[in-house]
Formats: C-alpha cells, structure tokens, sequence
C-alpha cells in the first residue's frame, strides 16, 4: 500500500511537471524583433520604438507574449531580415525603405520631392487612408502584415564636403551617397548631382575617403553617425520624408489571440507616436541640429531656391515611377500626392 501511495505521488509530481512545461510552452510566444540603430530609447527613434512597443506589449498581455530586441542590424543587411521576417525566422522588423524595397519595390512611389508642406502632415498620411492603402498593398504582395509605418528621424536634408549648396548648380559634379533605391538615384540626378549607392554601414568610411563627397538624411542620423567629423556643409534641403516600415510575420500574427492583438496593435502605434517625438527631441536639441551647427556651416533653402530644385527633381521622379511601376505605381503615386497635399 505505501509503495503504491509512493507511486501515486511521483505520478501526481510528474503529471504537474509535464502541466507547468506544457502551459509554459503554451505562453511562450515571443516576438524577435529587429531595428537598424542602437537599443537606446534616448538615443534615435527606432531604439526608442522598440522599448515601448517591449514594455506595452509585455505587460499589456501579462506576459503571455514576450520581445526579444535585436538592435543595430545584429541579424544582418535589412534586406536580408526582411526575408527573415517573411520566413518565421524572426517575428517582426522595423525596415528602412531601402531595406524594405527588396521585398515591396512600389515603396519608391513616396519618394516625390518636396511633396510635404510640413513633417507633421507627414503624420496625417501615413496614419491616415493613404497609410491604410500602401499597408493593405504591402500585405497583399508580400505576405506580411504591416503594423504601421515609423519615423526615421525627418525630412531627409543633404550634407557634403565641399560647398554649400543653393540650387542645382551647386550639386553638379558631388558624388551623394544614396540607398539603392532608383527613386533615390533619380531625385540626386535630376538635381545635379552624381548618385552613389553605398551601404549603411561604409557610408562614413566613403564620406571620409571621398568616395562620396556627401549624402542625405535627416538631422538625428547625420548626428548620430557623426559625419559631422567628415562633412563640412548641411544644407536644409527636407526634399523626402522616408518612413520606417514595420511589419510582422503573418503566421505568427494569425497566431496570436484576439487580445493579444489589440495589444499589439495599440502597442505599435503608442511606438511609433514616441519614435516621432524623439526624432523631433533629437532635431531640436543640443545632440541634433545645434550640435551640427558649431562644426557645420548650416543653410536652409529659401522658398525659390526650393521651387527650383523642385521644378527638376519632380518631373525626373514621376517619369521614372511611371517607367517602373506602370499604371498600378501611378495611381497609388497620385493617391500619395494628393493625400499629401490636400
């Protein structure tokens, strides 16, 4: 009788084991989550995306799906994690458009120069019907399911080594590193300059050599990356506004309870609202623009110089989406167009 209790109860320890493993397992959605810059709120926007979107989910679903940050592009090239974010491999990345183009070339059609009165209209688009549209499109050829799209730190502006620039002219015989977007390519080459696709992570190596005379970005990245040391003119172009794009695997998304989707999905957006606002924190303060400025003579194009810049560079990105992408990239070019300027 004491044997057969003795048994009972190393069952009874066994079957509670096997109860804990299992309802563990049955918790244990975790969500890896990739960005291109470091894992620091205070730092840049998609650090301080991260952390958010980590601290609501996770407390938002009592832990019944946890996130794993991967900063600093540890997984590989964005274009790369993006395949791995369509693999299963990880859960969830937040791309840059050069990185995201690989997988959704028709991004390019956002590149119209100049199409942004102001960065909070910026806002309005992205989160507004347009917003809706392009991430409805990127999930239906894709596969991926978008959770909203990021801000990388402003208007893009344009930095370069040998003088300040004014109009087209000024641009002619730069070298301006690029992403490998032919948008991108197209809007430096109508403006007079010469474009030069290098990757993210030899840009400040190009620009301190002279492989590249300049390139472009906003504010917080170029203080950021600190070519600042190796540029001596910024001017205050804000041509394009080129938004981080996030975006989750779909099978693990299906995955999820109902719940824990309203959480995630007000997660993303609570992210993406403090990625904004540290990219405007970082613009204004003493680490953005006011730093540039006590290395870096600093110009802003005035309204006519701009209106010339725009004249060339438009015309030359609109053809080219029209080239590429056919009737399909010219209508959603012309609902981008319209949303941001209405």
């Amino acid at each position: 009788m004491k044997a057969v209790k003795q048994m009972l109860v190393v069952l009874m320890v066994a079957m509670f084991a096997v109860a804990s493993i299992t309802g563990t397992a049955m918790a244990a959605k975790t969500i890896k989550l990739h960005h291109l810059n470091k894992d620091d709120p205070f730092d840049n926007p998609t650090g301080a995306m991260a952390t958010v979107f980590k601290s609501l989910v996770e407390a938002g679903t009592n832990g019944s799906v946890t996130v794993q940050i991967f900063p600093s592009g540890q997984l590989g090239k964005d274009k790369d994690v993006v395949q791995q974010v369509k693999a299963g491999v990880i859960q969830a990345g937040i791309h840059s458009v050069g990185g995201f183009a690989s997988v959704y070339p028709l991004i390019g059609i956002i590149d119209i120069p100049f199409a942004f009165p102001n960065i909070s209209k910026t806002y309005e688009v992205f989160d507004g019907p347009f917003g809706a549209k392009l991430a409805a499109d990127i999930d239906k050829k894709t596969g991926l399911h978008t959770l909203g799209f990021g801000d990388s730190g402003g208007f893009f502006q344009i930095t370069n080594s040998k003088r300040p620039i004014h109009s087209p002219a000024d641009m002619k015989g730069l070298k301006i590193r690029t992403m490998g977007l032919d948008t991108h390519k197209a809007i430096i080459s109508a403006m007079g300059g010469q474009p030069a696709a290098i990757s993210w992570s030899e840009v400040y190596t190009a620009l301190q050599t002279g492989v590249a005379d300049g390139q472009m970005n906003p504010i917080p990245i170029i203080a950021f990356a600190k070519f600042q040391e190796v540029q001596k003119y910024l001017t205050l172009t804000g041509h394009i506004f080129a938004p981080y794009v996030w975006v989750m695997n779909q099978d693990f998304w299906n995955s999820l309870s109902d719940s824990e989707k309203d959480v995630i999905n007000y997660a993303a957006k609570s992210a993406i609202v403090a990625g904004r606002g540290m990219g405007r924190a970082i613009e204004a303060s003493d680490r953005g623009l006011a730093e540039l400025s006590k290395t870096m003579k600093v110009n802003a194009l005035t309204a006519a110089e701009k209106e010339e810049f725009k004249r060339v560079a438009v015309p030359a990105v609109k053809k080219l989406i029209v080239e590429k992408f056919g009737a399909e990239g010219e209508e959603m070019m012309n609902a981008f167009i319209e949303a941001a300027s209405n």
